[in-house]
């Protein structure tokens, strides 16, 4: 007998001190007494937004007035499967009680932890929903990428102070890529050796772009596979060592990100850029479409910097990565 599909909007609400609201099952209810994400079933002929608007003036008594569109990801539970979107709300009116007699806390998504069995554990010992586990993780990926430009040796000095003032700003993710590099193998190497000093001198993750050599990979915190070696990869059966990110244009290119359970896929490019010449743009509803089947956190690309990235998480992206534009507010 086939399990029924439920569709779920879930929301993650965050106050300005970044504290997540988490609230429990009351009793009567399945999996009660374990703590969730506000939200509930999508009705016939309701959007997302709509649905977990609803639901957290029902729960909560608030009405949200700035909800971002975030990740849809599918969890089988043993007697259901459950379609999850998930959300983002950042602003509200009203303060949240529990309108069905349900606890309520506000924690650090940084304090939770994963037991022996990978479920989640709140600061006071409760458990949450199996499915909450991949949300917090992702939860905790920064929204701005940079990508690195530097194309010569003689441009490094320059590449190394914009990227410093940057990670003092907060930057907490860069990706190495030097397809058009000019200088020797061995200077190349080198800029990546000092890209990565910096970024872990101030506590940031840098991936490294898969069309450098492949015995550099495990240097680096992560790889960042185009999507052409996305696909031989996954053909191949050997995930890559760390954090992984898949560039994306296609739906092929997502089936490869989720095939190969990535962390997140870098989508784009979304607007005109000058390294796309001739090549058409995706546009934001195109974005939008391709954005939510990838079951995982989605960057946008292409003509990105911290004034679209507002406009990228109204779209269901997580964040915006860059080459060029500004991604820090000083």
């Amino acid at each position: 007998m086939s399990k029924p599909y439920v569709r779920v909007a879930a929301g993650l609400i965050l106050d300005s001190r970044g504290r997540l609201l988490l609230g429990q099952r009351p009793d009567g209810k399945a999996w009660a007494g374990w703590w969730e994400f506000p939200g509930g079933k999508i009705e016939v002929g309701e959007t997302v937004e709509q649905a977990l608007i609803r639901e957290l003036d029902e729960e909560l008594g608030i009405q949200a007035t700035q909800v971002y569109p975030w990740v849809v990801y599918v969890h089988e539970y043993p007697k259901s499967i459950v379609e999850l979107a998930f959300c983002q709300v950042t602003a509200w009116q009203g303060e949240p009680h529990g309108r069905e007699n349900q606890a309520l806390d506000w924690v650090d998504p940084w304090d939770i932890r994963l037991d022996e069995s990978e479920h989640p554990i709140a600061p006071g010992g409760g458990s949450l929903l199996p499915a909450a586990a991949p949300p917090l993780r992702w939860l905790r990926l920064p929204t701005r990428y940079r990508i690195s430009n530097i194309r010569h040796p003689d441009h490094l000095d320059g590449w190394l102070a914009q990227l410093r003032h940057e990670l003092l700003y907060g930057l907490k993710l860069v990706q190495f890529r030097e397809p058009a590099w000019a200088g020797s193998l061995d200077a190349l190497h080198a800029a990546l050796q000092d890209t990565l000093a910096l970024c872990r001198q101030h506590g940031a993750r840098c991936l490294i772009n898969s069309c450098h050599p492949h015995n550099w990979w495990s240097q680096a915190d992560g790889v960042q596979l185009r999507a052409a070696d996305a696909a031989r990869v996954l053909q191949q059966d050997t995930r890559p060592p760390g954090w992984l990110g898949v560039s994306a244009h296609t739906e092929h290119d997502i089936d490869c990100a989720r095939e190969l359970q990535a962390d997140f896929v870098v989508l784009g490019h979304v607007s005109p850029t000058d390294s796309h010449l001739g090549s058409p743009a995706l546009g934001w509803d195109a974005f939008r479409q391709l954005a939510v089947t990838a079951g995982r956190p989605v960057f946008a690309i292409g003509g990105q910097s911290n004034d679209t990235l507002d406009m990228a998480r109204l779209h269901g992206a997580h964040g915006v990565a860059a080459m060029r534009g500004p991604l820090i507010e000083t």
